[in-house]
């Protein structure tokens, strides 16, 4: 097909490589709430020191500077904890530095669209494939003064990438923001200032292997006994012997709990983070620790037992069940997700929607889920689709980042694999050969069911078309059957199709004469025929 660019090769996604539980500590008494507020400041404090003094390193940093840094935190309060600051600091800056680089494509890809429209005749319509010119002169002169200025951002953000100048808010830039707008936000300033206070605390170990219960900072026994190592600045605050405080509370991992006891009890790291979150009031305790990179199952083994095609939309993921030979099973499924309101409410809707898909794939008895390899990025310019402000919208609503990362990690709990295609005319091509074949009065079709249907094909390995071109030599199909998903064996149809005998009931030959004479009653009927027709499904046939 002309104009069709090449497809990217379907692949099983790799399972995650790490593992977070969280359990809330309750019963904490006032002077454990104090100590830990003490304990986040101040080693919250050092941490935004250390990240001013790595940004200001640039691309400068090396190991002796790392070690310099550990060194003068180490004084201010120990080995470890300077450890888990320097870290941190480094991931951060690293993280920053992506974001930067995501930046200054995202300005590339503006750019390179407006000089496109720009350098068309004003009122000159577009196409599918590339936006036409301006509507006006007035926006042709709107435009280029916006060109003009994503010139510049794009020349200062390319000059401090090269210079290695990053900007990193700890604490977050929209909560940084949100003190502009208070109202908006329904905070008043003593509220802020608590959620911007607790959001800049560090209270975080690094797990270490061979330690006794695989954190030697942060403590957590098998019994849920937490204990923290203090900060030399206040060790006279501890409760217990060598410097630490052990808490009231007792926590108890309800998730995943028996896979961290058995951690712990042979003393294998497991990284702590203790935050709270001020909204509720709330201390959390996160546990999480890393496993061992485990290669993921090769192709042919997820396509053994068919596969859930999954078309994502705004509002609803579109799931159709197919076999191993590519074709529909039962009727399409829909998981409906509501991404209105908070953030909070929006992951819950994510998490409860793909928990539906997948205990529906585990029923279905198949091995894999397919699903398209999303990458909105480019798409959401406002200089692409400057007037279209919901259709920008509705891509940006999209969960395509979020349904990554839980799908993988959800779908590895229940044996699940993951196999992502290219995402290119699945919509197109799957309405055009599915939508309507499938369509009945007791079943309806959508273009997003149809496109499930495309994705799982095209994760099996199959043509999305039902079938391909007809043979080139004759219809006995002596150049190979024409369809591409079915079963091999023996077919009913593959044999020369036997010769008619007679006409339609009730009609005239072209000579204008009958074979036989019309039966003299109607209730003499002939004997039944002998010649037996295999009638296939709609995806098999000839």
């Amino acid at each position: 097909m002309s104009g069709v660019r090449e497809l990217a090769a379907p692949f099983v996604v790799p399972g995650p490589c790490g593992v977070a539980v969280r359990d809330r500590l309750k019963h904490l008494t006032s002077q454990d709430e104090n100590v830990l507020r003490l304990v986040g400041e101040h080693q919250g404090a050092l941490a935004s020191r250390d990240l001013k003094v790595r940004c200001a390193e640039g691309l400068e940093h090396g190991a002796d500077t790392w070690a310099a840094r550990k060194r003068e935190l180490t004084a201010l309060s120990s080995s470890r904890i300077a450890g888990a600051i320097t870290k941190a600091t480094h991931d951060q800056w690293a993280l920053a530095r992506r974001c930067q680089a995501a930046y200054i494509r995202k300005l590339a890809a503006g750019i390179k669209t407006l000089r496109h429209r720009l350098s068309l005749p004003i009122g000159e319509r577009g196409t599918k494939r590339a936006a036409g010119g301006y509507r006006s002169k007035n926006e042709w002169f709107c435009k280029s003064r916006r060109l003009a200025a994503l010139k510049d951002r794009h020349t200062a953000a390319v000059a401090e990438w090269q210079a290695g100048r990053v900007r990193v808010v700890r604490g977050g830039r929209r909560l940084l923001n949100t003190r502009h707008h208070l109202t908006q936000a329904q905070l008043t300033e003593e509220q802020w200032r608590e959620r911007w206070e607790a959001e800049r605390w560090f209270i975080a170990a690094d797990g270490e292997s061979g330690k006794r219960f695989g954190n030697e900072t942060i403590r957590v026994t098998d019994t849920g006994e937490v204990s923290i190592k203090l900060p030399a600045p206040l060790a006279h605050l501890a409760n217990t012997r060598h410097g630490r405080y052990t808490l009231t509370a007792r926590v108890a991992f309800a998730h995943r709990g028996v896979e961290w006891a058995d951690r712990i009890t042979a003393n294998r790291a497991v990284a702590y983070r203790i935050h709270l979150d001020t909204g509720r009031g709330r201390w959390y305790l996160t546990a999480s620790w890393q496993r061992p990179a485990v290669q993921t199952v090769p192709l042919e083994t997820a396509r053994a037992r068919g596969m859930i095609g999954v078309d994502t939309n705004a509002d609803h993921f579109a799931a159709y069940h197919l076999d191993r030979h590519g074709n529909p099973v039962g009727g399409p499924r829909r998981f409906f997700y509501d991404l209105s309101g908070s953030a909070g409410h929006r992951d819950a809707q994510i998490r409860h929607a793909l928990t539906r898909l997948i205990n529906w794939a585990g029923r279905a008895g198949v091995a894999a889920i397919g699903i398209e390899d999303l990458d909105f990025t480019a798409e959401k310019s406002r200089e692409k689709h400057g007037r279209k402000k919901r259709f920008r919208q509705l891509i940006s609503g999209m969960p395509t980042g979020k349904l990554k990362v839980r799908l993988v990690s959800m779908a590895a709990e229940h044996g699940l694999s993951i196999v992502a295609v290219d995402p290119a005319y699945t919509s197109l091509w799957g309405g055009q050969h599915w939508q309507k074949p499938l369509a009945t009065p007791h079943r309806r079709m959508s273009r997003h069911d149809a496109a499930g249907i495309a994705i799982g094909r095209r994760a099996l390995g199959h043509p999305i078309r039902r079938r391909t071109a007809p043979p080139p030599h004759d219809r006995s199909d002596r150049a190979g059957h024409r369809t591409a998903q079915a079963e091999p064996g023996n077919r009913g149809r593959e044999g020369t199709r036997p010769p008619a005998t007679d006409h339609a009931r009730g009609g005239v030959p072209p000579n204008g004469t009958r074979k036989r004479e019309p039966s003299a009653s109607k209730t003499v009927r002939d004997a039944p025929s002998t010649q037996q027709w295999a009638q296939n499904s709609l995806t098999h046939t000839g």
